[in-house]
């Protein structure tokens, strides 16, 4: 059997910054047969077909007739439109965050994957992120977060608001450790050098107590990418830049101290004496990003779900959408 036989026929709609990525990473993989691109201009589609010897589609219909998957990096307010012509030839979705402009939308392509049994992987890369993944090994289970984004303006994005564009990574990952279901949200934001808002502060309160202050920028000096979480016996800190974590933790006396760890002291008040201990957990050297493309692959392949799924999609997109009308809210009690 021709061993292209056993590969997932894969395109990528959309090559410009964000998509080009997407192109580099599925010619690297070894279970996609990278097939082609489409992108509304032809100069980049050619130059992409041509560095990586695929095919330069000239329409999203006739690159959707060669393959069985498809990764959309386009534009997000075209997003709902070529996930529906995809979904309906039963083509599955690999679509960028956010997975569409509405709510809405994205309970359409939810029924409508369901009804083509087709898989939605939604490109909430931070999930992936090295950092994150080394928490994996610990019973996370935050009371209040604080998570900053901070980047440096770019034009890239900013057809979003940076609630859209930025906090959305921090609200998927918050929605995906908090287990359980927001209560209420404050928020207040301003645009700063675009139509739409450049920095946003968005408090999120869960049922089950749980608080979540989440500050994102597109107008900042500095980049940053950091999350706080503080919970019971525990203070964990997650760098997404710099691919870095530190936790603080109670452990018992008996608990053995590996090398990766320090002793910090000693608390003996209690029934029970435990000590404070400080470590740096080892991080996976890997790309996020073709490793969440490899996952996606993998969930055709093996007929499981997405390790980031379309309801996952829906629901941060929700909450960011929840986020938007505060600010709106706000901006109207201002005036």
């Amino acid at each position: 059997m021709d061993l292209k036989e056993s590969k997932t026929n894969i395109g990528v709609i959309g090559v410009g910054h964000l998509g080009s990525l997407h192109a580099k990473m599925l010619a690297e993989i070894s279970s996609a047969n990278f097939v082609g691109v489409f992108d509304v201009e032809e100069q980049k589609r050619n130059e992409i077909a041509t560095k990586y010897n695929i095919r330069a589609f000239s329409s999203v219909e006739n690159l959707l007739q060669n393959v069985q998957a498809v990764t959309i990096a386009a534009n997000t307010r075209f997003h709902f439109e070529i996930a529906k012509l995809a979904l309906e030839k039963e083509i599955h979705c690999f679509i960028e965050k956010p997975i569409t402009t509405t709510p809405n939308e994205a309970e359409d392509l939810i029924a409508l994957a369901k009804k083509n049994n087709c898989k939605i992987q939604v490109g909430h890369i931070e999930r992936f992120n090295p950092a994150l993944l080394a928490m994996e090994q610990y019973n996370i289970a935050p009371m209040f977060i604080e998570a900053h984004r901070l980047a440096q303006f770019t034009s890239r994005g900013t057809d979003v608001a940076v609630v859209l564009d930025l906090m959305i990574h921090d609200i998927d990952i918050i929605l995906s450790l908090v287990k359980s279901r927001v209560a209420q949200i404050d928020a207040n934001g301003v645009a700063v050098v675009s139509d739409s808002v450049d920095i946003a502060n968005a408090r999120i309160k869960f049922e089950n107590g749980c608080v979540a202050n989440v500050t994102a920028s597109r107008i900042s000096q500095q980049k940053m990418r950091k999350m706080r979480m503080f919970q019971h016996d525990a203070y964990i800190s997650v760098n997404f830049s710099e691919n870095t974590a530190e936790v603080f933790r109670l452990v018992d006396d008996n608990f053995p101290i590996e090398k990766r760890m320090m002793k910090l002291g000693a608390i003996d008040s209690g029934k029970v004496k435990r000590n404070i201990i400080f470590e740096q957990p080892e991080i996976p050297n890997i790309n996020p990003l073709k490793v969440e493309l490899e996952e996606f692959v993998k969930s055709i392949q093996e007929n499981t779900e997405p390790k980031v799924t379309a309801e996952e999609g829906k629901q941060a997109l929700i909450v960011a959408s929840e986020i938007l009308l505060r600010i709106e809210e706000q901006k109207f009690v201002m005036s």
